[in-house]
């Protein structure tokens, strides 16, 4: 069973938005999710934005003041908000949880800025 669901992605114009939900529909609590990571073509995986021990969302100088975390209680979400993108934020975008003493990622979703 699927413990983390990111949707969203797609293609999108340069300086466009999108919204990255991160679904837990497994046993994985919404709360325990720490962040989302994004990983380019021929790149490594990156930290986008993470949760801090004490609930505050930090974020990677490149997405600082686009990019913004945001928690669907009712839902049980944990979104990434995105705006004015740019070519260089095309990447596959996962999140991260932490639970039982081991992390779970989710199978990500594609993110293409393009004109």
């Amino acid at each position: 069973q699927l413990q983390l669901v990111e949707s969203g992605g797609g293609l999108v114009q340069p300086g466009g938005p999108l919204r990255l939900p991160c679904a837990t529909p497994g046993s994985i609590l919404s709360s325990n999710i720490k962040g989302w990571y994004r990983q380019a073509p021929g790149k490594g995986r990156e930290l986008v934005a993470t949760i801090t021990s004490g609930g505050t969302p930090e974020y990677a100088d490149s997405v600082e003041g686009r990019f913004t975390l945001s928690k669907d209680n009712a839902k049980n979400t944990v979104s990434l908000e995105m705006h004015n993108l740019k070519p260089e934020d095309t990447a596959v975008y996962y999140c991260n949880a932490y639970q039982w003493r081991q992390y779970y990622w989710g199978q990500g979703t594609q993110v293409t800025v393009s004109s």
